[in-house]
């Protein structure tokens, strides 16, 4: 990127969008007095790409919550009536883009179904029109993470680069920059959003004197892949938005990735200020199948002596070991009673007992939220619970340990699992007054 001067010009004179509107012919007749050049970029809202491609709904019948639905392919967070939501696009953005303002009453806008198609078009037409090559800039008004007040940001991008990647090079006193990718699309929808007003009818903006040594992109380059989102869930959604997924991707679940969970497993309540847990994480191969070796025997032993038939041990043996031998990280909790006051009635000793095992079952839950909110997937099996024994020997454990099952983790499935199903909290909910 090179330092020079930059201008921004409002473009005025366009006329209200409809539906059908050969937008990329209104725009060109709006630019002729402002002469395009080489290397302009035009910036233009995103309500009147939608307003012209149709992408306007009525309110009424299936309401604004129902549009915000079908637009979100994924809930970021919600707080009341709003909903931080992406997109089918990958955007992040308040009620999934479905907005009422600057349109008809009774009527809502969508965002345009593909964004950077928009802008290759109306890049294209105006190039056609004026002869020059300009860039554009589909724009769209965002809040941000961390900072207050609304900025625009590109959703659609041609013609230009959507970033500039300055790694590798030196800055002014010769270091050599390491993370700096600037986001050149949003800093022109930004520049262009100063005089195209909420309310002044102007839907478009020249920005003149945009420069950079890079070929040109699009809007989705400028969305973070999920791989790379730090903040993909608000803490309430990561909680319901767990799942239970038994089959995983390909790679390893990192060491710092078990030691983070276990950090926040080790927070669960737990009588009498203790830490009554242990996370025994399998490391080899050989000590995997040491313990799956020693739990298919006491299985084996045990339901067999239960008259249990051997095709119906196999089916259960095959569903376990399918899920503990093929899962890239395996981790057996464990629980211990040190700490628990002696009570001299069986009643009372009873119940400091099952306080404790809910400590158990409340460090389990905190370890599977902590690697959902990692980016990684999770199931806990409850099968050292039945052989106690053998898992401790396995394990090289003291009696003193019990084992509360199994954590199979790893990398998430391809694909988005399908959504949970609705919970009736008539069933699970009771208010007494």
């Amino acid at each position: 990127m090179t330092s020079r001067s930059v201008s921004v010009l409002p473009v005025p004179g366009i006329p209200e969008v409809e539906p059908g509107d050969d937008l990329g012919a209104i725009l060109a007749s709006a630019l002729e007095p402002l002469g395009a050049r080489d290397g302009d970029v035009l910036a233009v809202t995103q309500k009147v790409v939608s307003k012209a491609e149709g992408r306007v709904v009525p309110e009424e019948g299936a309401g604004r919550a129902a549009w915000i639905a079908r637009e979100t392919r994924r809930v970021v967070a919600r707080r009341g009536d709003l909903v931080i939501a992406e997109t089918s696009h990958g955007l992040v953005c308040a009620n999934a883009g479905v907005d009422a303002s600057n349109v008809a009453a009774g009527f809502l806008t969508l965002l345009p179904e593909d964004p950077d198609g928009s802008a290759e078009r109306i890049r294209a037409a105006l190039e056609a029109a004026t002869g020059a090559r300009i860039g554009v800039v589909v724009t769209d008004t965002f809040g941000r993470p961390w900072r207050r007040g609304l900025v625009d940001v590109a959703v659609g991008v041609a013609g230009l680069p959507a970033l500039v990647d300055l790694r590798g090079t030196p800055d002014r006193t010769g270091r050599i920059l390491e993370a700096t990718v600037v986001a050149l699309a949003d800093q022109v929808a930004a520049a262009a959003g100063i005089v195209m007003g909420k309310a002044d009818g102007i839907p478009a903006a020249l920005v003149r004197g945009v420069e950079a040594e890079a070929p040109p992109g699009r809007g989705s380059d400028v969305v973070r892949p999920a791989d790379e989102d730090l903040f993909r869930e608000s803490a309430l959604l990561s909680i319901s938005s767990r799942r239970t997924i038994r089959s995983f991707g390909e790679g390893p679940v990192p060491r710092e990735v078990l030691e983070e969970a276990v950090r926040a497993a080790c927070t669960a309540p737990a009588p009498h200020h203790t830490r009554p847990w242990l996370f025994a994480a399998l490391g080899s191969a050989a000590a995997r199948r040491r313990l799956l070796g020693a739990m298919a025997d006491a299985w084996v032993r045990d339901l067999r002596g239960d008259g249990t038939p051997d095709r119906v041990i196999e089916r259960r043996l095959s569903r376990s070991d399918a899920v503990l031998a093929g899962a890239p990280a395996l981790v057996v909790p464990c629980m211990r009673l040190r700490g628990a006051h002696a009570y001299p009635d069986e009643e009372r000793a009873a119940a400091e007992r099952e306080m404790f095992l809910l400590s158990g079952g409340a460090a389990i839950q905190n370890l599977l939220l902590a690697l959902h909110a990692q980016g990684y997937a999770s199931c806990w099996i409850s099968s050292t619970l039945f052989c106690k024994e053998e898992t401790r020997e396995a394990l090289g454990l003291g009696d003193e340990w019990i084992p509360l099952g199994a954590v199979a983790a790893g990398p998430m499935p391809a694909g988005e699992p399908p959504p949970r199903p609705p919970i009736d909290l008539g069933e699970h909910l009771r208010v007494i007054g």
